[in-house]
């Protein structure tokens, strides 16, 4: 039996394969270039993140403009979920008066459970990638009603 064709060497073969398109993969020298924009176990506000809810996962992913100058509805999210500001900028305000500030390029990894609006003060629109990990038929932000917002909206 040649030795190319024993079990063992075939396996063999396969492990050192694979772990050198994994380490391809991961050369920081190679050709991906990878940049962790956000990675935590806490939301922007310092606080844990809470666990994943039950259920079947359903990723949802939604592009959203805020116009300048104008505000969102005072809302929560009921799932966990991050972003990327792709152009503008945005204050993120919760009420007990903590404010993160973006700009084009910063990532955020939003609060749960916590009411919370976002104001574009800029002079142009903000444009926001949201990524929401929720669970099958349920909605993943929930608006509050206008007489709960802090500043009046």
């Amino acid at each position: 039996m040649n030795w190319f064709t024993r079990p063992w060497m075939i396996s063999l073969g396969l492990l050192v394969i694979g772990g050198l398109s994994m380490a391809w993969a991961h050369d920081p020298g190679g050709p991906l270039k990878v940049t962790v924009l956000a990675k935590s176990i806490d939301a922007w506000d310092g606080k844990p993140l809470p666990a994943y809810p039950e259920g079947q996962p359903e990723i949802t992913i939604l592009r959203i403009v805020i116009p300048a100058g104008s505000k969102t509805p005072l809302h929560l999210h009921t799932v966990i979920n991050a972003g990327v500001l792709l152009q503008g900028e945005l204050d993120v305000h919760m009420e007990n008066g903590q404010v993160k500030k973006l700009k084009a390029g910063d990532s955020l990894i939003e609060v749960v459970e916590k009411p919370h609006w976002g104001e574009n003060n800029g002079k142009a629109d903000a444009e926001i990638i949201v990524f929401y990990a929720g669970i099958q038929g349920e909605k993943v932000t929930r608006e509050l009603e206008n007489h709960d917002h802090p500043s009046g909206l």
